[in-house]
């Protein structure tokens, strides 16, 4: 597996930042290679649609078919990196680029807030207890102290991982980085003055969503042609 996808077309971020998209890539790279009827179950979707946002994460170079490795004649997929990752700076200078931002960042916001809500400390050790949870502040701090703690962290956690690798005790942990300029209060837009979120929404996306219905119908026949054939075969 790569290490990271480095995303400058705002397109293509839009197509990560579907909140089923999201979930299925995190899956992927945290759980391993999986099948749409697999992730469908983990997800609550139909394999039809599973189907299709695979194809789609495929489509655009996030995931990739283990070729050796189908169940029946059910695709496996795999993540195709570790991380995704794109230049704010760059990616800001076009509205279009503005509006992908912004929708990932609700889908990491929306990310934490799922992985919290199904966080029960009753699951878990004292030890990892006094160690979980979430903190914030709200600190007067130029742009370049923000960019020495984001180095300074990816550095502490690579090595932190490295120390740590092979430990009986260490598990898959969720670690958050984030940090945004508080803007002045008497800037804010009234919430009636702000346009509702589907109207901001392109109409390239109304159509992409009658098409993903269409293409999810297919993929469900596809997929039930391929139970069929594979209970036809352990009959036979």
């Amino acid at each position: 597996m790569e290490e990271r996808f480095e995303i400058s077309d705002p397109r293509v971020l839009r197509v990560v930042a579907h909140p089923l998209r999201v979930r299925l890539l995190g899956l992927l790279r945290g759980d391993g290679p999986a099948t749409a009827s697999e992730l469908g179950r983990k997800v609550g979707e139909s394999s039809g649609s599973t189907s299709y946002h695979l194809r789609e994460l495929f489509k655009y170079g996030f995931i990739e078919e283990v070729a050796d490795r189908r169940d029946g004649r059910e695709r496996r997929w795999r993540a195709r990196h570790r991380y995704t990752s794109w230049d704010a700076g760059e990616l800001s200078g076009s509205a279009e680029g503005r509006e992908a931002l912004r929708i990932i960042h609700q889908r990491q916001a929306e990310m934490v807030g799922r992985v919290m809500e199904e966080y029960d400390q009753a699951d878990w050790p004292e030890e990892w207890v006094e160690v979980a949870g979430m903190s914030d502040h709200l600190l007067t701090l130029p742009p370049s102290a923000l960019r020495e703690f984001q180095d300074k962290a990816e550095e502490l956690l690579r090595d932190l991982v490295t120390r740590h690798a092979g430990d009986p005790a260490a598990r898959m942990t969720h670690v958050w980085l984030g940090a945004v300029p508080r803007a002045p209060q008497e800037d804010r837009a009234p919430e009636e003055d702000r346009a509702p979120e589907e109207d901001r929404a392109p109409e390239e996306d109304r159509a992409a969503e009658e098409d993903r219905a269409a293409e999810e119908d297919r993929a469900a026949e596809e997929d039930r042609a391929a139970e069929e054939g594979r209970a036809a075969e352990e009959e036979s």
